[in-house]
């Protein structure tokens, strides 16, 4: 399983785009709908958001289960989520506004969930920049540090799409309920680690201490 885990959830990941490709060409008497760009902007954003939960989910599973070789899955898993945020973010930008730079300005600037979706995708950028091993090495603890950027990103993504929903918010509410417990999970594993920590430390200093007041006693 481990072999083929990469081949498999590169299939996996590119699944939705060859179907929307598929639809987009009519194939098999498939198409988008009366309004395709609304349909191909709304996939595009939804699959770039559940691969972005998709990416956060690696590190609570792998270390649940103990397996460690699950995390190699998490750098494939981002830069999915990277290319399906960019194709909606293209797909707005060409389909919907046509290179119309005033009208892609005054949006940014006076419509709150294309304001926050733009942020989003601007914190994810320098993440899909840096998410080689090269960059790793060069920047090595300030990487851990830059990738962090993947939770306000995440935040972001889903009041996007929960402002752009018009009636019907209980997906969106789904990808915020699992976004606030996958944080949850990492803000309760830092707490414990650093109670370990704090405790290993006092243990230290107790020994220490001992050990000095039996030398004196000596």
């Amino acid at each position: 399983m481990r072999r083929h885990a990469k081949p498999l959830l590169f299939m996996l990941c590119s699944l939705p785009l060859a179907w929307l490709a598929a639809r987009a060409f009519g194939l098999a008497g498939m198409g988008l709908g009366a309004n395709p760009v609304d349909e191909l902007q709304d996939e595009l954003g939804q699959w770039g958001l559940r691969l972005l939960l998709a990416t956060l989910c690696v590190t609570p599973l792998a270390t649940t289960l103990r397996r460690p070789w699950i995390m190699g899955l998490r750098r494939m898993l981002g830069l999915f989520a990277f290319t399906y945020i960019v194709l909606h973010f293209a797909n707005w930008l060409v389909l919907d506004r046509w290179f119309d730079g005033g009208a892609i300005v005054a949006d940014i600037a006076k419509r709150p969930y294309i304001t926050v979706g733009f942020a989003s995708l601007l914190m994810l950028l320098p993440l899909a920049v840096t998410s080689t091993n090269g960059w790793m090495r060069r920047l090595g603890r300030r990487w851990h540090r830059l990738h962090r950027l993947v939770y306000p990103a995440a935040v972001l993504g889903c009041l996007h799409y929960w402002w752009q929903v018009k009636a019907d918010w209980r997906e969106p509410l789904l990808y915020a309920t699992i976004l606030a417990l996958l944080l949850a999970w990492r803000l309760r594993r830092a707490w414990t680690r650093r109670a370990g920590a704090a405790a290993r430390g006092s243990s230290v200093r107790d020994r220490s201490g001992l050990a000095a007041a039996m030398a004196c006693g000596a």
